[in-house]
């Protein structure tokens, strides 16, 4: 069974830092970052393919945010700088063990979920 933990989150002053990590059991996947703020829909972050080559990111993010991964532990990052109110939400590590996008039912599995609070 395949098992997503995340870690990393808190709470931050705009302007801040917070690096969140995702360990995944199992064989290697392509990853991805989404998060969801209150009231809101669920909303792409970034992406990572498995051999961590090729990454993508949701305009709101770029530039502030890196997404890069361990494939020797497993273990998938996302370096968040820069941070902004509008940042703060639940973020969600997802696993696919096929191509991966930025939809939501591109990825097999999904962490729990660790809160990221931004205040200003």
């Amino acid at each position: 069974q395949v098992q997503l933990v995340e870690s990393g989150g808190g709470l931050v002053q705009a302007g801040g830092s917070l690096r969140l990590s995702c360990a995944a059991s199992g064989r290697t996947f392509g990853m991805g970052w989404f998060r969801q703020a209150p009231g809101k829909e669920r909303e792409f972050v970034a992406l990572i393919k498995m051999s961590g080559g090729w990454t993508y990111y949701v305009d709101s993010v770029k530039g502030r945010f890196t997404i890069s991964r361990d494939n020797a532990k497993n273990t998938v990052y996302l370096q968040m700088n820069s941070l902004k109110p509008e940042d703060t939400a639940v973020y969600y590590c997802a696993a696919g063990l096929g191509r991966i996008g930025i939809m939501g039912h591109e990825y097999d599995y999904w962490g729990q979920g660790t809160q990221v609070t931004v205040s200003s």
